[in-house]
């Protein structure tokens, strides 16, 4: 994204902040791994929102004082030593010219200047209990600001989480944002295309899980949104099983739930398919009421709607659907009001999906279910799961079926983003009968 989207989010920030303020944000530190060897770094999403920068290690501190520049972005200087090892840095000079940054310095001048920053500011807007040495010296700081009144220095009286501010502002996407996760959502679909046309019983999970992460690589989004899903058979009936170690057995399915990141913005794609290319009889009925649960859910995905409205409606198709198929008994809406389905599909119909897979923003507002608005972005995910050790008819147990699509609300209803993963029957059994690299030869 180019550096002036950057730049009017953080002029949006600084207009809702309070008279003589300061706003400050810590990016993301590296983490280890074992030893000497530290995890990939992944830049934290709020400081990545607001900076576009891509480095540990740094601080931006927002103002609406006339005392300081209102944008300062802290970060390590450039080392040519350091460089050799590490890579390459942005440093201070760079960082005011391709990020738009109105002052940059180096990290070592943040604590030096902190208490300048900080001192004679009505309320400082700081999340704490998120990182340890953070919090240390911000709130050592204020303790020496606090002492110090003799010498006409004072602290911030109010301290507020700044989270709920820059929640809502990432809960709209804009144009931009929307074309990353099109783009995200692209490559997810051609890993999971790719994964159904490479299943075939003998293979293992993990087998199919690298399928999809060399796909996601290979066009360009190098690590994948969360821990990807591959559950077959009775493993599909584990909600976060990622294991992916079992063989896949003739006549079993296979769940997949996986995504890509792209540029930061995350896909969240399931798909359920039969190991072997065909569903049998009992997998063909409930793949389908998932299915017509996920599409009753989707007429509810529009403004002003809002994500109870499409649970409801997805729930209803259920627990109908399992009246009808012996495995529930009784009338429908005592079931729906016992919450008897939840039994076989006890999770919630989705989430908000952007710079995290599961995004932030408040489901409710003052009480009340949250409006859709356009430009959000959500997963509709309705599921059947019956365990090998449910008490129904042996033939549905060891069955799991998710089905999940990314949405983007818009004036008239919804964009499926997600859309061309193939999940009708008829879809997926046609795809399936041509393996995957046929189309290449």
């Amino acid at each position: 994204m180019d550096k002036s989207v950057f730049f009017e989010r953080r002029q949006r920030v600084i207009g809702q902040l309070a008279a003589n303020s300061v706003m400050i944000i810590p990016a993301a530190r590296e983490v280890t791994r074992s030893r000497d060897t530290e995890y990939p770094f992944r830049q934290d999403s709020y400081f990545y929102y607001l900076t576009g920068f891509n480095e540990p290690d740094a601080w931006l501190v927002l103002s609406n004082s006339d005392e300081h520049e209102q944008h300062i972005l802290y970060c390590r200087d450039k080392d040519p030593q350091a460089e050799i090892w590490q890579g390459i840095r942005l440093g201070p000079e760079q960082a005011e010219i391709q990020l738009g940054i109105e002052a940059a310095d180096a990290l070592e001048q943040f604590e030096e200047q902190l208490s300048e920053l900080l001192n004679q500011k009505s309320r400082l807007y700081y999340v704490r209990g998120v990182d340890n040495e953070a919090d240390e010296l911000i709130f050592s700081c204020l303790d020496m600001l606090q002492q110090a009144a003799r010498q006409g220095m004072s602290a911030p009286t109010q301290i507020e989480d700044w989270r709920p501010m820059l929640d809502d502002m990432r809960l709209i996407k804009d144009q931009h944002e929307i074309a990353l996760m099109q783009k995200a959502a692209d490559i997810s679909v051609l890993a999971h295309q790719r994964a159904m046309q490479s299943s075939q019983a003998g293979k293992m999970e993990y087998q199919l899980e690298a399928d999809i992460l060399h796909e996601f690589a290979s066009h360009g989004a190098r690590y994948p949104a969360y821990s990807t899903i591959v559950g077959s058979g009775g493993n599909a009936c584990i909600l976060h099983y990622t294991n992916n170690d079992s063989e896949l057995k003739n006549g079993d399915l296979v769940l997949i739930d996986a995504g890509a990141e792209y540029q930061g913005y995350a896909a969240d794609i399931t798909r359920t398919f039969p190991v072997n290319g065909r569903f049998t009889p009992e997998q063909k009925e409930l793949y389908q009421l998932v299915l017509s649960a996920q599409q009753a859910a989707f007429e509810q995905v529009k403004p002003d709607s809002t994500m109870v409205n499409a649970s409801e409606a997805a729930v209803k198709i259920i627990t109908q659907g399992l009246l009808d198929l012996g495995i529930l008994s009784g009338e429908l809406q005592d079931n729906i009001e016992q919450q008897s389905y939840r039994d076989f599909f006890m999770h919630g119909i989705g989430h908000w999906l952007g710079l995290d897979v599961h995004d932030v923003g408040s489901y409710k507002v003052n009480g009340d279910n949250r409006p859709l608005k356009p430009g959000m972005v959500l997963t509709i995910e309705p599921g059947i799961y019956i365990s090998q050790t449910a008490e129904v008819d042996a033939k549905w147990r060891g069955i799991g079926i998710r089905i999940e699509d990314n949405l983007l609300v818009t004036d008239e209803g919804h964009i499926n983003l997600t859309q061309a993963a193939p999940k009708s029957i008829v879809d997926i059994e046609t795809l399936m009968e041509k393996r995957w690299g046929e189309q290449l030869a």
